[in-house]
């Protein structure tokens, strides 16, 4: 695949900036507005620490609700048992579109535990995996509908994984988060 697939608003975030912090804070409403999401997240984690963060997110309005989570936190050591999405990015499977968080599988979505947590009905849980770890989760997200998320909304995503991984992981060595512990 090619860089073709990407829309000139995203292509023109990752070609402007360099640094992981400012490529993140540019393109989620850029992404956010490509898709048509009403929210949009990026969690940052450590593998070898289990220490993540939301480190940016977006949301179209203030009826979506705010992410409040963005401090350096231990992940739950019960979380991949809660949450299945978790899980499958922890094990680095492909990413998984979610068309509908109140008729999917439950050995894919929790959806009590979506409910709780993020009140999205549809989402898209794409892994930034290197080296067979898991260093980050980029998560838009649709509140009040079901979305079928269309080929270009996957191609988008699966460029945006090469691309944004190997920036998820210099964050995290920048960021040292073991220190905020």
């Amino acid at each position: 695949m090619t860089d073709l697939i990407l829309p000139k608003a995203i292509k023109s975030v990752l070609d402007g900036h360099s640094k992981p912090d400012s490529v993140f804070a540019a393109l989620l409403p850029v992404l956010g507005e490509v898709l048509q999401c009403d929210r949009c997240f990026l969690y940052l984690r450590n593998p070898q620490t289990k220490l993540g963060k939301i480190a940016h997110w977006w949301r179209r309005n203030q009826q979506i609700p705010e992410i409040t989570d963005t401090d350096w936190r231990s992940e739950p050591e019960s979380l991949p048992k809660e949450d299945p999405l978790f899980a499958a990015a922890l094990r680095t499977d492909p990413s998984v579109y979610v068309e509908d968080v109140e008729t999917a599988s439950p050995e894919v979505v929790n959806k009590e535990f979506e409910h709780q947590n993020f009140g999205h009905r549809a989402l898209i849980h794409a892994h930034l995996c290197q080296d067979g770890q898991l260093w980050g989760i980029l998560q838009p997200e649709i509140f009040g509908q079901k979305r079928i998320w269309s080929a270009f909304d996957r191609a988008i995503i699966t460029q945006l994984e090469t691309k944004l991984t190997p920036l998820a992981v210099a964050y995290i060595q920048a960021a040292n988060p073991s220190k905020f512990i």
